[in-house]
Parts: C-alpha cells; sequence; structure tokens
C-alpha cells in the first residue's frame, strides 16, 4: 500500500506579510514629484516677488504712519504712495485662486490618472493592498500639500500686515481682515481651503476618472463653497454684537446696518436721499434727478439723528480675528478628512 504525501492544511499556508506603510513614502515621492514640484516652484517664484514687492510696502507703510503733523501735504503724499505701492494686490483678490490651484492640479491627478492610464489593475494587485496604496497616497500628500500652505501663508500675512494696521492710522486707508479678499488668505483658514481643494479634487478624481473634467469640478465645486462661506456661513461663526449710531471701532466687520424712528424699522443702510432736503433744507437740496446737494457742513447721518432716526448695527469685532480663522480652518479640516475617507471608501468597494 503506498503513502501520499502529506498535504498541507489552508490555515498552515504562508500567506505574504503586507509592506510596511514606509515603503509608500518612496512611492508617493516617484509617482507626484513631477506635480509637488511643480507646485513648488509656482509658489516658490510667486513668494520671490511678494517677499521683494512687501518689502515696499511696509517701508511705504512705515515712512506714512510716522510722519508728522498728519495733515501736512507731505504726509498726504507719503499715504498716496503707500496706498499706490502694489494697490491690485491690496484687496487680495487676485490671490484668491492660489489654495484652488494647488489643490486642483495635486489631487485630482492620485487617483484619475491611474485610471486613464489603466494602471490600477497592476497597482492595486501588489501586496501592500489597493486601501492602504489609496490612503498612504492621500495622507503623505495631504502633509505635503498642508505644509506648502503654511509656509505660503506665514508669507501672506506678513505680506497684508501694513494693509490691516493701517485700519488704525489716522492718514492711512487699510483693508479689513475680516474682507471677504484677505480672511482665507491668512493662517488656518488657508491651509484649510488648500487642504479642502486637495480632498475635493481626490474624491472627483475617483468619480470621474479623468484627469482634466476632475480638474474642472473641482475649480468649481471650490469655488461655489468659497462664494457660499464668504456671503452666508461666516458672518454666523458667532453671534455678531449689537450696536446704536455705530459706536464702533473701524477695523470691526458690520454684518449688517439699518435705521430705525420710534423703535420700527425704517430703512436699510442705504441713506434714502430723498429725506435730506425735508428735514434739513438749510443743508441739502434736491440735485438733479434722485440726486441732493450739500449746501452746508452737516452730514447725512447727522441730520437723520438730530430729527429722530437711529442708526443700528450688526459687527463682529476684531477681537474675534483668530477665533474665526480657526473656525474655518477646522471645519475646512473636518471636511478634508471626510472626502479623504469617501475616497478610500470608494477605493475599497470599486471592482477590478
Amino acid at each position: 500500500m503506498t503513502s501520499l504525501p502529506p498535504t498541507i492544511a489552508p490555515a498552515e499556508e504562508t500567506r505574504l506579510r503586507p509592506l510596511p506603510w514606509r515603503r509608500m513614502l518612496w512611492v508617493t515621492w516617484r509617482h507626484h514629484r513631477v506635480a509637488l514640484g511643480g507646485a513648488v516652484v509656482f509658489l516658490g517664484v510667486l513668494a520671490v516677488w511678494l517677499w521683494t514687492t512687501g518689502l515696499l510696502v511696509h517701508q511705504a507703510f512705515a515712512a506714512a504712519a510716522a510722519c508728522r503733523p498728519v495733515g501736512s501735504a507731505n504726509c498726504s503724499n507719503l499715504a498716496i504712495d503707500f496706498e499706490s505701492t502694489n494697490s491690485f494686490l491690496k484687496g487680495g483678490f487676485v490671490l484668491q485662486p492660489i489654495p484652488a490651484l494647488i489643490g486642483a492640479f495635486i489631487g485630482p491627478v492620485v487617483l484619475a490618472r491611474e485610471f486613464e492610464n489603466g494602471t490600477f489593475r497592476y497597482a492595486w494587485t501588489q501586496a501592500f493592498g489597493r486601501w492602504r496604496w489609496a490612503l498612504a497616497k492621500l495622507v503623505l500628500l495631504g502633509v505635503a500639500v498642508a505644509g506648502l500652505a503654511a509656509a505660503f501663508g506665514m508669507l501672506l500675512s506678513w505680506y497684508y500686515q501694513p494693509y490691516v494696521a493701517a485700519q488704525d492710522a489716522p492718514n492711512l486707508a487699510g483693508a479689513s481682515p475680516f474682507s471677504a479678499g484677505l480672511f482665507d488668505l491668512r493662517g488656518p483658514a488657508f491651509i484649510g481651503w488648500t487642504l479642502g481643494a486637495f480632498a475635493a479634487g481626490v474624491l472627483a478624481g475617483m468619480l470621474i476618472r479623468r484627469v482634466v473634467p476632475a480638474i474642472v469640478a473641482t475649480l468649481a465645486t471650490y469655488t461655489a463653497l468659497a462664494l457660499l462661506t464668504a456671503n452666508v456661513l461666516r458672518e454666523h461663526y458667532l453671534t455678531p454684537l449689537l450696536a446704536r449710531n455705530l459706536h464702533i471701532p473701524s477695523s470691526a466687520w458690520i454684518v449688517s446696518e439699518w435705521w430705525t424712528k420710534g423703535g420700527n424699522y425704517v430703512f436699510g443702510s442705504r441713506i434714502q436721499l430723498g429725506l435730506l432736503p425735508q428735514l434739513c433744507p438749510s443743508a441739502f437740496t434736491a440735485g438733479p434727478g434722485a440726486g441732493v446737494e450739500t449746501s452746508g457742513l452737516m452730514t447725512p447721518t447727522r441730520c437723520l439723528m438730530q430729527h429722530g432716526y437711529v442708526e443700528w448695527a450688526k459687527y463682529q469685532p476684531i477681537s474675534r480675528f483668530w477665533t474665526f480663522q480657526w473656525i474655518e480652518g477646522g471645519w475646512l479640516l473636518v471636511l478634508s478628512a471626510l472626502l479623504v475617507a469617501a475616497t478610500v471608501w470608494l477605493v475599497r468597494r470599486r471592482a477590478m
């Protein structure tokens, strides 16, 4: 009777040990070094330009702020020099696309390029595993994107500091740090918006599976969310304070204004010019069309207050600026984490 060789039970079979997470650092760099390098070069060139022009802005602000007497011709000329130095960047709107561009040109490539080229069929069958492969890449790239955003955000904060400080100078026109063009270019908000664009791009690449359409979808989503936040969400992070007759600092963010008389609402922030000639005929006369001509030193606000009108405003004080920054950066970080988690979940469930 012949004996058969012993069989190996399935439980005793040798299993492949998963590759260590550290191996993905080299793989991620090899796959995305062009995109990361391009982002570094782009931000580096922009940083050199902002640094050189920022030095001029700081010098002009220092000269204008120190000038005395304030109303002299020399001080007026220095104030004009400060406000005209690189003035097209003063509002910050020119630099608004930077977070979207960083995230949109790195995020969609992570998965969409794999689908377009068909290389996911090879990458996802390796010992590392598809979901670990996706998670490792997204975390490593997310950390790199956050680092770039943090470094560049510090430069932007330094650049815009003179415009923010000019709010307190009697002879200079500054820019409120709460303004829609500047708020999300500084601090945690800038990092959050960059990470949000990156995470949205990754998810768009997973869903659309083509690089260019995913980039377009990312930019469109970013723009819609940024407009919604600036016009609707941000002012409600904390309950605004209420002020009567606008006894508030000039640096505060006025959320809304209105006028009342006898405790009743009369009209909104726009002064009804047609009332002025009736209430103060010695100071205002009806002009051509619906305009009003001034014949004295009285202001429209003063005229209305003398006749029982009260101006009200809801505002956010400047002391809440960094609180708002952390609130916005925090919910954007949570949103980015949710988008990345959704992407990894889709990678796990997708059939080969």
